[in-house]
């Protein structure tokens, strides 16, 4: 059996982007503490994601490379390898994406998120074009940022097919006015949200590793389901906190994921 344990990191949604920087790098911390190999961000975490109605700062490139040194630098430290959920500023406008830091601080790519919510565009115009997988010792894994992961069953099938065995899942998602709120994973009453997450495993042989942020009455949580579909873990609705969890990578085989005929993406 080949067992690596990672950690979510289903914290409070920050009040300030120097908050963000100070909770994700104590988070690193803590997650290397509790011998995880690899701990996830929800999406944007830093500085924070633009909730529409919001008004957050504007984008700060200045801000923005200052945080990723200090959770590249947290890293180093703790020996962990790090997927941050943020944006980052580029000739096309603002992007959501995810950041990840090698064990030893350095940057080993991004994730740019390709498929976004129609309710986004107004703030995130740019979208991504290339996917990639990464490594983390025995762990090869790709990253499907929220909507993306929701809607969009072949940004899954994609780093599967290319020998990813789990696929991490930021996403920022609080309670609207009047929607339900869950107190059990996958509930039927609730929105396809959860339940997607089932299929996009289960439809792949893989893990997939769903993070959201702390907050009263979200419709999501954070979340790790096994290759067969079937729930493994998720954080209780609300409860800040680290979700840390040991997966056989044998598990994930990919062999449903490999069988399939249509060219995705």
């Amino acid at each position: 059996m080949s067992t690596v344990r990672i950690a979510l990191a289903n914290l409070r949604v920050p009040s300030t982007p120097d908050e963000s920087v100070r909770l994700a790098t104590a988070a690193v911390a803590d997650a290397s503490r509790r011998g995880a190999r690899i701990v996830c961000f929800p999406e944007c975490f830093v500085p924070g994601y633009r909730w529409p109605g919001s008004t957050p700062p504007p984008p700060d490139p200045e801000f923005l490379e200052r945080a990723w040194a200090s959770v590249a630098a947290a890293a180093r430290r703790a020996r962990i390898t790090v997927i941050l959920g943020t944006e980052r500023v580029t000739d096309r406008g603002l992007q959501i994406t995810a950041c990840v830091f090698n064990p030893d601080g350095t940057m080993a790519g991004w994730q740019d998120k390709g498929q976004l919510d129609p309710s986004e565009e107004a703030t995130y115009p740019a979208h991504g074009s290339e996917r990639r997988v990464f490594t983390a010792g025995p762990l090869t894994f790709g990253i499907a940022i929220c909507h993306e992961g929701w809607r969009y069953p072949e940004t899954v099938r994609w780093a599967v097919r290319r020998g990813a065995q789990i696929v991490f899942h930021p996403h920022a998602h609080i309670a609207e006015p009047g929607s339900y709120r869950p107190q059990t994973f996958a509930d039927p009453a609730n929105t396809f949200h959860e339940k997607a997450l089932l299929c996009r495993a289960a439809e792949n042989t893989c893990y997939i590793a769903s993070v959201n942020c702390a907050s009263e009455g979200s419709g999501t949580t954070s979340a790790i389901v096994r290759p067969d579909g079937t729930l493994h873990a998720y954080q209780p609705y609300g409860q800040e906190g680290l979700l840390v969890a040991d997966l056989d990578l044998t598990a994930a085989t990919g062999l449903l994921a490999s069988r399939c005929r249509t060219s995705p993406l």
